[in-house]
């Protein structure tokens, strides 16, 4: 079966290898096994720390955390009861149905609707519909934001964000095209004009390049993965490296 789901996830299968692993907490993606066209066999693609809870009791500390309604710390006076990066990622989704199963690949919906604690820190009524499609060589996912309240509460104020950990060498791993794109130095504090043909993250690294180009390569010695984005004009390049990464309590030892 291509779809499979357990207690608390959904596994995804593709005749020719393929898989993915998502939790119903959070609607996290914590797995994506896929060769490629050059070699076939299955492998991982994205990181989960091994001191990681998967158990429902906080966010992944990895995969493809959905982030809504706030990036970090809530800035916006709608978000004021928000802790960082929202609550999408620390609440059960239902899981809906399956959207797609045939030779292309296999595509899931799962829905979070306001229940009371949601609605004791975010007012505004909404639903949220994440569809999770795997091919062979690719993996799509898709946010869709429906304002259930805009004729009595009026537009939603949000942000949103696929937080992926994409597994791969940090001294080694380039990121590529982002010169001449403006972006704010979340480290240096300060704003800044790309000027590096390919950027690199050897050193703590948490930059938000705006209005970039959408499709992006990420290459490392023998590997990398190709990112495309659509209706998201921003994009962040983080990692912690030791410097930060050893302060997080559920980071495992050299997982930056």
């Amino acid at each position: 079966m291509p779809v499979e789901q357990l207690n608390d996830r959904i596994l995804l299968k593709h005749p020719k290898g393929s898989s993915a692993e998502i939790l119903l907490y959070g609607a996290s993606v914590i797995s994506w096994k896929s060769g490629s066209i050059s070699n076939p066999t299955p492998r991982e693609r994205l990181f989960v720390s091994g001191k990681s809870a998967l158990d429902g009791s906080k966010a992944v500390r990895g995969g493809i955390p959905v982030v809504f309604p706030c990036f970090g710390a809530p800035s916006h006076p709608d978000h004021a009861k928000l802790s960082q990066h929202g609550f999408a990622r620390s609440e059960k989704w239902n899981f809906g149905v399956v959207v797609m199963d045939n030779d292309a690949g296999v595509s899931v919906r799962l829905t979070l609707l306001p229940n009371e604690g949601i609605k004791e820190k975010f007012e505004q009524p909404f639903q949220l519909d994440y569809v999770v499609t795997l091919a062979e060589h690719q993996l799509s996912t898709d946010l869709h934001v429906k304002n259930t309240g805009l004729s009595t509460a009026g537009p939603i104020n949000f942000q949103a964000l696929f937080h992926n950990y994409i597994l791969a060498p940090a001294n080694e791993v380039l990121v590529t095209p982002l010169q001449g794109v403006s972006y704010h130095d979340k480290v240096a504090a300060a704003d800044k004009v790309e000027t590096r043909a390919a950027v690199d993250v050897r050193s703590f690294t948490d930059s938000v390049y705006e209005n970039a180009p959408g499709k992006y390569q990420v290459t490392w010695p023998g590997g990398g993965v190709e990112v495309r984005t659509q209706h998201l004009k921003d994009v962040v390049v983080w990692n912690p490296q030791k410097e930060a990464g050893s302060k997080i309590g559920d980071m495992e030892e050299g997982g930056w």
